[in-house]
């Protein structure tokens, strides 16, 4: 897909785009027009080398409005925890992330100046969630104008018990170590790829309690992290 074709999957982006964060603007008419974005295949060539990527790797607060090509916005979620083999452990696919027991507890909702999607790595494509600009969400150092923000959230019921080996799986505690761990690996191929591509990255905390709302979790799910990637301001 090029650049024009997936410009034509982002309807109304340029009239929404402007609308402020908590904006109450027309969500109903937003509603209609958000539709999936499918992504272009992410590239396997390009970028610094991974050395590179780890000298360059740091933390950059203060990111650019400008938003990310749909090339670049495709690279970035597949670095982060798209699929990368058909075949992996446990009769599932095979992420860039490893997680326990294959469990691939992890979703990454993406936050665009839109609406809200959720990535569904299978299919390589972003799913609307809801319409209107919550970009704020992830941050309280402002930065609501950064073009992507990306939201950690972990979902309890893909630790099953029945087949797997790990007899702790169950465990509330044991779970938390888990997924905590999951997330801090999202989070370095994002800061690596960011690094290797000239971007700037952000890990931190984030508004927990109304995004889950708003993004209509289920009680299952819960946020825990934003990780924030542009353009360095």
């Amino acid at each position: 897909m090029n650049r024009r074709s997936f410009a034509k999957a982002l309807p109304a982006m340029g009239a929404i785009a402007g609308a402020a964060a908590g904006s109450a603007a027309p969500k109903a008419q937003a509603q209609e027009t958000l539709q999936p974005i499918v992504l272009p295949p992410p590239e396997k060539d390009g970028g610094k080398s991974v050395m590179a990527a780890l000298w360059e790797r740091r933390t950059i607060r203060n990111i650019a409005a400008k938003p990310l090509p749909p090339q670049t916005l495709s690279n970035l979620l597949w670095a982060a925890w798209g699929v990368n083999r058909d075949k992996g452990s446990f009769g599932k696919a095979g992420r860039t992330a490893p997680s326990a027991s294959n469990s691939q507890e992890m979703d990454l909702y993406v936050a665009l100046p839109e609406g809200v999607y959720l990535y569904d790595a299978a299919a390589h494509r972003l799913m609307p969630v809801v319409a209107g600009d919550f970009r704020a969400r992830s941050s309280r150092r402002g930065g609501a104008t950064a073009p992507v923000h990306i939201f950690f959230v972990v979902d309890l019921t893909r630790y099953v018990l029945e087949g797997n080996p790990d007899r702790n799986i169950g465990d509330p505690e044991v779970q938390k170590s888990y997924y905590y761990c999951l997330a801090g690996l999202i989070a370095q191929n994002v800061y690596l790829f960011a690094a290797s591509q000239g971007l700037a990255a952000h890990f931190h905390n984030c508004d927990k309690v109304n995004t889950a709302r708003e993004f209509k979790l289920r009680p299952e799910q819960r946020v825990l992290f934003a990780q924030t990637v542009g353009y360095p301001a």
